[in-house]
């Protein structure tokens, strides 16, 4: 079994101080940074793009798991590889030719990671897995933060995770969306490894980022 990681997402972090955020992410035990990357068309939200990640990097030494969320990806991709981003998530909607844009990932030595959103079938990656290092479950519609988590996606889950096993693949599977201490017990047992959090992790407990981790790493 893969070690439980947990990729807190900066999204419901204090936008004000998120240089601090990040400090106290790493130092609460993040295993990588979770940035979401919108565009108000692929998804109804802006947030933020490479100059603010290329900032954010210098002051951390863990891995920055950066979500894309933006239509069409492929021309941007080198761009988020140069500000910092060490996985790079991208949707199959989001691009004219999903193997290219795998590839190109690759080119520029990052792990290549895919989402898929509640709607979207497997089928979509199903030829491409050998070539991805994480694929991305959301467990809501993608856009904002907050949102109530999507119990049904978990099929998606474990049918990845029965996948993974028969073809002996070592892809990771992530879990994005309404993650709480109540549901990551049922992602982890459906086959997630790593566990993307807001929300939780600065919310509750009155902020204490390292018990919220390590809650939902031991649930």
């Amino acid at each position: 079994m893969k070690k439980i990681q947990i990729s807190p997402s900066i999204l419901s972090a204090d936008f004000s101080q998120l240089g601090n955020e990040i400090k106290r992410l790493e130092e609460g035990g993040a295993d990588m940074i979770h940035v979401d990357v919108m565009d108000g068309h692929f998804v109804p939200n802006l947030t933020i793009g490479p100059p603010v990640i290329k900032a954010l990097k210098k002051n951390c030494s863990i891995k920055f798991d950066v979500h894309l969320m933006i239509s069409p990806v492929h021309k941007y991709i080198e761009a988020y590889s140069d500000a910092g981003a060490d996985i790079i998530t991208i949707h199959p909607e989001a691009t004219d030719d999903l193997e290219k844009s795998i590839l190109k990932i690759k080119s520029l030595n990052k792990k290549v990671g895919v989402s898929l959103n509640p709607k979207t079938k497997i089928d979509l990656i199903i030829n491409h897995l050998e070539k991805i290092d994480l694929i991305l479950i959301m467990s809501v519609n993608p856009g904002f933060g907050g949102q109530k988590f999507m119990p049904e996606v978990l099929d998606k889950v474990r049918h990845l995770k029965k996948i993974r096993s028969e073809k002996n693949m070592s892809f990771d599977i992530e879990i994005d969306g309404g993650i709480n201490f109540d549901n990551c017990k049922l992602a982890i047992e459906a086959g997630a490894n790593i566990l993307v959090s807001g929300t939780t992790i600065f919310k509750s407990n009155n902020g204490d980022i390292k018990k919220n981790i390590n809650l939902l790493k031991s649930k």
